[in-house]
């Protein structure tokens, strides 16, 4: 299904999206985009100091989403690089900027999960951070018409945060913890 070097990564990351995002309802719209295979998987293997030529790797995703409407989404996993949280944060700074230089805004928008996830003022402990944790680093482009068609099926979409954080504190870290666990493919 996929090469060999990217095996482990795309699977672990198809496990987190059956398990997590979907299996727990994180993204309520996200089940139809993955069993219609709408889903592109994209694989960064760059050293940390690559960190430019990953933005490039970001336009060319744009484009390709430009030239092909029947992919919806895409997830760029970071397989190598951008394992610091703060890093990720850094080069999450430039991707925007980038969205924006490139002219994008309005037709795509970011949305960003991480290993180590924490979100600003919140303990790192606190399972809240477990809507955001993957497997690897991803970057995930998000169509905005896309987003806003699936938006108007769906009831105070403004409340769908909320509910994941409850949803992930009923949990707790343990059990959540074993579950992006549980995701991870061996090489």
């Amino acid at each position: 299904m996929f090469d060999s070097e990217n095996r482990a990564a795309i699977e672990s990351v198809l496990n987190w999206v059956e398990k997590v995002i979907i299996g727990l309802n994180f993204c309520p719209f996200a089940r139809r985009e993955v069993v219609n295979n709408k889903v592109r998987y994209c694989v960064v293997n760059l050293d940390e100091s690559k960190f430019f030529e990953a933005l490039s790797i970001l336009k060319e995703e744009f484009e390709l989403l430009d030239q092909n409407p029947n992919i919806e989404t895409t997830l760029i996993l970071f397989q190598s690089m951008l394992s610091d949280f703060e890093s990720f944060l850094d080069f999450l700074i430039f991707a925007e900027k980038e969205l924006l230089t490139l002219g994008y805004e309005g037709t795509y928008q970011l949305a960003h999960f991480h290993p180590d996830y924490c979100f600003e003022g919140v303990d790192f402990e606190d399972p809240a951070n477990f809507t955001n944790r993957a497997p690897f680093p991803v970057l995930h482009i998000i169509r905005e018409e896309g987003l806003e068609r699936v938006l108007k099926h769906v009831e105070d979409p403004e409340a769908i945060p909320e509910t994941n954080i409850e949803v992930a504190r009923r949990m707790g870290n343990k059990q959540l913890k074993a579950l992006l666990e549980s995701c991870i493919v061996s090489d």
